[in-house]
């Protein structure tokens, strides 16, 4: 058994002499869900269709079980693909759709039946067998189109932006069949999006692509404690993490002290080395921030320009004071009592804040990083 179910090497796609993917090596372990994000254009729909066979790398190579499928037709990779449209031939049953690869495999018609009933039992369409693709909701269209894609048995399942059609109360119903579904199956699948809630709820692993380069591999929580760059740090996390201008002062081995227009940090931080400009940026994750208690020492102040009230938490903008930058954003418990234009001062979880470079990279690691953290 091979450990490895899908295998980049320095993959290359360029069209009309125009980079597209820029040199991507990744293994994707068997039986793992990986997940490509990134934002438009960066290149995972591309990714995801050199692996199908749909398109042809200009160079590196690409291994699928242990086979060179660099060259090899779509046909003959062991992949099923589903799509982002569905793709159901309309003048036929739910029955039929899913059946269709196996029969044209010329398959016997036992085996058919059975291998599309049991299939048709996971995917709770077994009452839904005889309708046509019209008479579906969304969600039970994409649960066939699925379901074609399991009855082939492949080695590997992909996904294109498949729940990108559905509303958003179908999108979470769908992420969690989608989640179920790989446990119970134990299949390896890579799934491309562009939303960050999907990588983050379904991943094993997330790929975070820019421009047709690889920015972070980890897991989602090892991408959302600790990531490499301030690009990874904005895109993964909703809301996005709050970014502050800061100058670097100095570190010891386990601090870095930094100047911002408040005043002076200390951030717990290990291997640091000196960056090449004082200019840094200190990166901070709403629910890191709170409101300080009454007579405790503040890190920041301002003052609230907009509050989301959600429910069980609260989103407040606050505009800090003797900052040139965007308001910034504070999750808070959905009963605190906080009004727009209120004053507020606010406590840091120094522990959780994050500082880059001016470059963008991650300076240093927390005290308790573990990269291999799920």
């Amino acid at each position: 058994m091979t450990s490895s179910s899908v295998r980049l090497s320095a993959v290359t796609k360029s069209f009309n002499g125009t980079d597209v993917i820029k040199g991507v090596s990744l293994d994707v372990k068997k039986g793992e869900l990986v997940v490509f994000v990134g934002p438009s254009g960066c290149g995972k729909s591309t990714l995801l269709r050199l692996i199908a066979g749909l398109e042809t790398p200009t160079s590196g190579e690409i291994v699928i079980a242990d086979k060179d499928v660099t060259y090899a037709h779509p046909s003959k990779r062991g992949v099923a693909m589903v799509f982002q449209s569905y793709a159901l031939y309309p003048h036929m049953t739910v029955e039929d759709n899913i059946a269709f690869a196996l029969k044209i495999q010329g398959r016997p018609k036992a085996e058919i039946r059975a291998k599309v009933h049991e299939v048709a039992e996971i995917l709770q369409l077994d009452h839904l067998l005889q309708r046509r693709p019209k008479a579906l909701s969304g969600g039970q269209r994409q649960r066939v189109a699925i379901g074609r894609a399991i009855v082939r048995e492949p080695d590997v399942f992909l996904f294109d932006e498949p729940l990108s059609n559905l509303d958003a109360s179908l999108r979470g119903q769908m992420r969690v069949e989608i989640a179920r579904l790989h446990r119970k199956l134990g299949a390896t699948s890579v799934y491309v999006t562009h939303d960050q809630v999907e990588a983050m709820t379904l991943a094993d692993k997330i790929v975070v692509l820019r421009a047709g380069l690889v920015e972070q591999v980890g897991s989602p929580m090892t991408l959302y404690r600790h990531p490499a760059n301030l690009f990874v740090a904005g895109f993964i996390g909703s809301p996005r993490m709050n970014i502050l201008p800061a100058t670097y002062a100095g570190a010891t081995s386990d601090s870095v002290r930094i100047q911002t227009a408040q005043g002076s940090l200390i951030i717990p931080r290990k291997d640091v080395s000196k960056p090449t400009s004082d200019k840094i940026q200190l990166g901070l994750r709403p629910e890191s921030l709170s409101l300080a208690a009454p007579g405790a020492e503040a890190h920041l102040t301002g003052y609230v320009t907009l509050i989301e009230r959600l429910g069980g938490e609260t989103f407040a903008y606050v505009a800090l004071k003797e900052f040139e930058c965007e308001p910034i954003i504070i999750k808070l418990d959905g009963e605190t009592a906080v009004h727009n234009h209120q004053e507020v001062a606010l406590t840091i979880d120094l522990k959780r804040a994050h500082i880059f470079d001016a470059d963008g990279l991650a300076l240093g690691h927390a005290l308790d990083f573990n990269p291999d953290v799920v």
